[in-house]
This record gives C-alpha cells, structure tokens and sequence, in this order.
C-alpha cells in the first residue's frame, strides 16, 4: 500500500485515536462465545468449513466492569437500555447488562437523525442514541482530566479535535501519566522488533528520528501498537509460529478480519438537514440486526450489524451526494452536488466480518520496509457469509429510508470484492488472536503472550473474529482487564497467568 485508503492507521501520540469518530460500543454477550452459541442455536452446518471463527475465552460479564471503567475514563455519552437487567426506556434494549449508566447523557439530536428515529419507530424497531466519545457536556473523568462540551463542528473523523471535546489517549490518560515522575513519553521513535532470549521478553529495538538505534531493556513488554504493527513485530521478531494458510497450522497472523459497510441516501425537495453541523458520533441506530439479536434460521449466514444515521462527516468539500443519474462531472454534477448537499440523509450499515481460513497475515516474500524488514502482507477478501449478510442488511436500512418519506432514495450495496483504495473503516482484526490454547491463539485472556509470559499485546488483534460494532469500547475493555491481571497477579508472581 503505497497509498493508505480503506483504512487509517493513526502515526504520533495517541495514535488513531486522534482521528476517529468517537463511536464506543459493548459487545453483545453472545459476540464472545461466536463458535459455541452459532452451533448451539443453528447447529454445526451454520459454519463453513473455510470459517475458523472461534470463542474468546473471556465472557461479557467478566469484561463488563472494565466497559464501565473505560467508558467513566472517557466520559462516554449516552443511555443505558439495559441497566442491571431491567431493560431502560429510551436505551438499546439488545445490549447487555450494564453496572452504572452512561457517564455523560446523549448528545444533543439534529434533525437528520431524528428524522430516521421517527421512521424506525413507526417500522416496529427501538431506536436510541449513538454512544459517543464526543462530549454531550463538560466532563471531568475519574483521574482529573478535564474535557470540554462539543461544539458539534463536524471534524471528528480524520481530525484530531482542537476543543478537547473527543476522548482520546492524549485527552483522558496522557495528562494525568505526565505528571508522574515514573513515566517518559519517548516521541518519534518507532520499535522495530522485541528483544528477547525464547523465554522472556528482554526489551525492544527502536530507532529515533536521527535514525539511531536503541536497545531499551524491560522487565514488562506491552506492545499496543495498531494491530497490524503488532503482527508485524511478532512475526519479525520471531515470536510464536507464523500462520501457514495451507497446512492451518500456526497462530501468529491468523484470522485477520475487517468490517463491511453499506448505506442508503434520502433525497428530499424541500427538508434541509445542515449536514455541516455535527459530531463524529452524533446520531440514532437500531440494533435489531446485530449478532444475534434476530433468527437466522434459513438466511444462509451468521452475524449481524447495526443500521443508524450518523451526522458526522458534512463538510462540503468532501461531502456531494447525488441521485442516480447524475452526471459524474462537470456542470450537470456541480448543480446536483448543490442541489443536494442540503436536502439529503444518510442510512449507514456496519456489519460484521467473520474470520476464515484464506484470510490472514504474513511477512512479504520480496517487498522491504526502509530499515530492511520484510513488509507486512495483508490478504484478505469478503466471503459469501460477509456478503449475504450485508445484502440483508441493506435491505433492512433501504425500507427504513422509504420511510423517511423522501422524494428518492439511492442504494450503495458493500463493494465486493474487497478493494483498498476507498476509506471504509479503520476497524482492522485478528492476527494475535486470544484463546484458551496455544494451539489456537496467540496470547490468552489477559492478552499475555503464550511463548513468552512477560510480553502482553493490547488492542483489536485479539478478536479471534470482527464483531457488527466499533471496536474501540471492546479494546479498552480489554486493555484494563489486561491492567488490572498484570497489576494484582503477574507483579506478585511473575509467570504464566494461565496454564497452557
């Protein structure tokens, strides 16, 4: 990839966290037990021989208190739907089981996602606000640092924000990091491999900006590099055995996954939706064809996503819908461009992407990154499951958008094949993998390395397959119960945290 287009890795402090949207699901229950709650309720034909999805190890309840951390941490907008069991009007009534509402209430609504709320409430369907990293109001979160309301400027996505008003690393832990005298923050340095002697970790090679080399020793090697950066640094560094896609046999690499995306355009008359005026999280949605919150029985797939209007990307210079028909260039564009910006709303699909055996990470054969490692080999490509279901999906946000009583809609079905030039989601997975074996994982459910027990690895690399939400809320969840395993357990006895 000379070019980065599907995705966005972030660079620099705070990663890519700085640019993104700021949306910050819990998974459902039953995302992490994906193998062994499909077969229980479908049966053992529901999955493909090629699909090598699998459970987690770690279950919803054990990660709950960790969701409610982060989300306290970041000040995540939004309300409960389920709130100890007792499913909270005006919430998602699917999600599971929460300790503690929303640290912040939902954003305030414009009309676009009002308008798609009041049609997927006429549907039958249980509409509710975006969870949102964006703050709906000052906040101060639980280690002192302050973040400031939203100004609904619409620079979320693809922007750091200028207000402190989206969650980040660098606006909820950095501050309060930089004032211990335990901690240096080392910028414009990049790892290059982890040191280590086939037993323990021993440190990392990193270079700096003037290209000089160092060794930096450490008893403790978390690597929370993107998840393909940890991939790569496993693989180059030697670490656990390299995924062979012929034989199935190795771990390292395996079950990459992605996200597909669709969506659905309104084109109305006379109904204008300043589309200008937002937030990257800023929005309704359903979820009454997530995971597996509808039967599947005889739909030919497994897995689900939600449907929701975000007013989140506006701006003019990048934002043109236009009907069917139109030109592609030229005057007859610029007019419909015109026409339009004001006058449309956008229905969005996020699905899930299961994992399979052809999809999968490795070190390029030829191809050599400037300090002479061998590049980072991405194959991948949706399957007729992914495909299927997004199909479904779209169907569902299509009659969703006719109710919203435009004067047309247009269909943008997921682009299939997969292609890497236009942006879709920065929502990347799998590759180090956690389990409860070796033999099919590459760390266990704390995020420790199964070869080498002082190395843990953060971040979406775990997911064993891509759930139908944003990542980020699940990352973090894992992250503090990874924290909080090494913290109470590993400190005092240092080893394996579970047994291989």
């Amino acid at each position: 990839m000379r070019m980065l287009g599907s995705f966005l890795p972030g660079t620099g402090v705070g990663g890519s966290g700085v640019h993104w949207n700021g949306q910050t699901w819990r998974f459902l229950p039953s995302d992490f037990q994906a193998r062994t709650h499909n077969v229980e309720r479908y049966g053992e034909d529901a999955i493909p021989e090629d699909m090598t999805i699998q459970d987690w190890g770690v279950t919803y309840d054990e990660l709950e208190p960790h969701y409610d951390t982060f989300e306290k941490i970041c000040g995540i907008a939004g309300k409960a739907g389920n709130l100890n069991g007792e499913i909270q009007e005006g919430g998602n009534p699917f999600e599971g089981p929460r300790s503690s509402e929303y640290p912040t209430p939902p954003m305030q609504m414009v009309k676009a996602p009002m308008v798609f709320a009041d049609a997927a409430r006429e549907l039958g369907y249980s509409p509710f606000p975006g969870p949102s990293a964006n703050m709906s109001q000052a906040y101060t979160n639980p280690l002192g640092v302050q973040l400031a309301p939203c100004t609904y400027c619409g620079f979320c996505e693809k922007f750091a924000c200028g207000n402190y008003s989206k969650a980040t690393a660098s606006t909820t832990i950095l501050p309060a990091l930089a004032r211990r005298d335990n901690f240096t923050l080392r910028t414009g340095a990049m790892v290059l491999r982890v040191l280590h002697d086939g037993e323990q970790a021993t440190g990392v090679e990193y270079v700096n900006e003037e290209g000089q080399v160092f060794h930096q020793p450490a008893d403790i090697v978390i690597l929370a590099a993107y998840i393909n950066h940890n991939v790569h640094l496993m693989l180059h560094s030697g670490i656990g055995q390299p995924y062979d896609p012929a034989t199935g046999q190795g771990v390292v690499g395996k079950n990459y996954a992605y996200q597909i995306v669709s969506g659905v355009s309104v084109f109305y008359d006379d109904l204008a939706v300043n589309p200008f005026i937002g937030a990257g999280a800023l929005g309704q949605a359903i979820d009454e064809f997530n995971g597996d919150n509808f039967d599947h029985s005889g739909l030919g797939f497994i897995g689900g996503g939600y449907i929701a209007q975000w007013q989140t990307n506006g701006r003019p210079i990048e934002s043109h819908p236009v009907p069917d028909g139109m030109p592609k260039f030229g005057l007859g564009w610029k007019q419909a461009v015109r026409d339009s910006y004001n006058h449309t709303i956008g229905v969005g699909t996020h699905g899930a992407v299961m994992s399979y055996r052809s999809n999968y990470l490795d070190l390029d054969p030829t191809y050599k990154d400037v300090y002479g490692r061998p590049l980072m080999r991405m194959t991948f490509d949706y399957k007729p499951n992914d495909i299927a279901m997004s199909r479904y999906l779209t169907e569902r946000a299509a009659e969703i958008a006719r109710a919203m009583g435009g004067r047309e809609i247009k269909v943008s079905q997921a682009k299939v094949p997969y292609d890497i030039a236009p942006y879709q989601t920065t929502h990347n997975t799998g590759g180090t993998m956690m389990g409860t074996n070796p033999q099919d994982s590459v760390i266990n459910r704390y995020l420790q390395s199964w070869d080498l027990p002082n190395l843990f690895l953060m971040g979406a690399g775990a997911f064993p397959q891509n759930p139908g939400y944003n990542p980020t809320g699940t990352v973090g969840a894992l992250a503090y119960h990874s924290a909080k395993a090494i913290r109470e357990r590993y400190l005092r006895n240092p080893g394996p945290l579970v047994q291989a």
